[in-house]
């Protein structure tokens, strides 16, 4: 079992010689949605037990259907890159001008002339046909709506363009990259990150102060020993073969984390975007929209992408993390086995590049803010433009009748007053009369007393009803209360209605449709009754 990460998914548990990425249809996949809104309509989800627990973060697996991936084939942007007419020189541009060197944006000039160098090289060895069109048009197709491979923006203090990778077509050009072989495929460093995940989680989450001390005292001792092995001038290093495998995971894990970045300055553009349409088509009280922009931006920060993102942005600005980040690259790429691999030189500084791909991320967050304030003051100066109106439409209309006062009176203003209650108007306290209740039971003239009434009472199983609900969710993932009571009918008639009314609100989602009714009708003692109400939905 693995995981990794796209576009619209977060985290994908991929079991069972899963698919790579979602791209290709060729195994099943799952996944935790972290957008449903946005491909809910392609999924189908397959019977799952109810989250008794009730939360909200609990795994959600989604399976692959022919309709489904067929939907994908044909609207998500990194799908249709690779079924692109030029997709070979489309993926191999943004790959060497965006990928490769990690640059977040470029002018349209320089990366005009970055595209004619390569279509020159295209054209002279399979002729003008092969890209027969210039390199602005082809940078306008790929940042359209249609295609979305490219975005294209102004930056400040600029009047130039600039273009930016998405975060779809950098998904479809990584997929790409790791599709070449590969000199060397290592398997235990990343099972030896496993266990210490695995580890971390496990010794993270334990509440026992004895099993924690446990622990500690389990890892001094055998930080002691290793002491003692040094001092006696037993150093174990690890061997040419383990160094080339974890430095090929580190780079690995770098070069994700940048992708990430540009998968989270996204969601925040996003949400950027809102925020300008809904400041425009706005015309009721600012308040509101404030609240409603404020609550949404809180949602991303509280979320577990935001919570991550703001522990990695505090753990990387330390200053003693980024030295200490420094140093071990020097000593790490001074190693002879690294430097016959020939690693990029860019690897020194990637933390500095996990900086600048961070600080963009900020910047998206800190245009949120402008918005708010900008509608702030455009909207205080227009609510101050309207009293300075009102006021002088005041002034012009005195004006007026300053020289032909009406007669009479023309208004009329109460008098400001208190009201006057004296302490002796307060009625006196009236202590209430003790009802005395008789509960002797008279003998009858048998001398015995009916009490059948009293074992006459019937329960509902209230358990019964909440299996009855359980068997009928699992075949159809939602029913309604009168097609339960339709299904299996009440024997107890209006109780057996109120238990279904208890587990609707105590342990079951439930949705009520005040707009529509539904009658439920039962039999008791040989009559038939019924009950008119808004429909109750249990929903799986």
């Amino acid at each position: 079992m693995g995981t990794h990460r796209d576009e619209w998914h977060r985290p994908c548990v991929v079991a069972e010689r899963s698919c790579h990425r979602c791209i290709l249809p060729k195994f099943s996949c799952c996944w935790q949605i972290s957008q449903p809104d946005a491909w809910s309509s392609l999924l189908t989800d397959r019977p799952r037990p109810r989250d008794r627990d009730g939360g909200s973060r609990k795994l959600r697996i989604v399976i692959l259907d022919a309709d489904s991936v067929g939907a994908l084939r044909e609207q998500h942007a990194a799908w249709g890159l690779l079924r692109y007419e030029h997709a070979p020189l489309t993926v191999a541009f943004l790959h060497r001008v965006f990928v490769a060197p990690n640059v977040r944006s470029i002018a349209q000039p320089d990366l005009i002339e970055a595209l004619e160098d390569d279509l020159h090289a295209l054209r002279a060895v399979r002729g003008e046909q092969a890209a027969p069109r210039p390199a602005l048009e082809y940078l306008v197709e790929w940042s359209s709506n249609e295609r979305g491979w490219l975005r294209r923006f102004y930056s400040a203090n600029s009047d130039q363009p600039s273009f930016d990778m998405t975060p779809a077509s950098e998904q479809a050009v990584t997929w790409v990259a790791r599709l070449a072989d590969r000199p060397f495929v290592g398997t235990e460093s990343r099972l030896r990150s496993l266990f210490d995940l695995l580890e971390q989680m496990a010794v993270s989450t334990e509440t026992d102060p004895e099993v924690r001390l446990a622990d500690l005292v389990r890892r001094r001792a055998e930080i002691d020993a290793e002491i003692d092995q040094v001092r006696a001038g037993n150093v174990a290093t690890i061997d040419d073969r383990a160094l080339k495998e974890r430095f090929q995971q580190f780079v690995m894990l770098a070069r994700e984390l940048l992708s990430d970045f540009r998968q989270v300055e996204h969601n925040f553009r996003a949400l950027d975007r809102r925020v300008r349409e809904q400041i425009a088509g706005w015309d009721g009280a600012k308040g509101a929209l404030v609240g409603e922009i404020l609550g949404e931006r809180d949602a991303i920060a509280e979320s577990d992408e935001g919570q991550s993102f703001r522990a990695f942005w505090e753990f990387l600005m330390s200053q003693a993390r980024q030295e200490q980040m420094s140093g071990n690259l020097d000593r790490v790429l001074a190693q002879p086995a690294i430097t016959e691999l020939r690693p990029d030189r860019r690897l020194r500084r990637v933390h500095y590049d996990w900086l600048e791909a961070g600080e963009h991320t900020q910047r998206t967050v800190a245009l949120l803010s402008t918005q708010l304030r900008r509608f702030l003051d455009d909207t205080a100066w227009l609510e101050d433009r309207r009293i300075v109106e009102l006021l002088r439409s005041i002034e012009g209309n005195a004006l007026a009748v300053r020289d032909r006062q009406p007669q009479g009176n023309m208004h009329a203003v109460d008098l400001p007053h208190t009201e006057i209650a004296l302490p002796f108007e307060r009625p006196l306290f009236t202590p209430k009369q003790r009802v005395a209740i008789d509960d002797l039971v008279e003998a009858t003239a048998g001398g015995e007393v009916a009490i059948d009434e009293l074992f006459a009472h019937e329960v509902v199983d209230v358990e019964r009803l909440a299996e009855h609900i359980e068997r009928s969710l699992q075949v159809s993932g939602q029913i309604t209360l009168g097609e339960l009571c339709r299904r299996q009918p009440p024997e107890y008639g209006l109780a057996e209605i109120v238990a279904y009314l208890q587990l609707a609100s105590e342990r079951f989602d439930t949705t009520v449709d005040d707009t529509v009714t539904e009658v439920i009708s039962w039999s008791s003692d040989g009559v038939d009754r019924s009950a008119t109400m808004p429909r109750v939905v249990f929903v799986a």
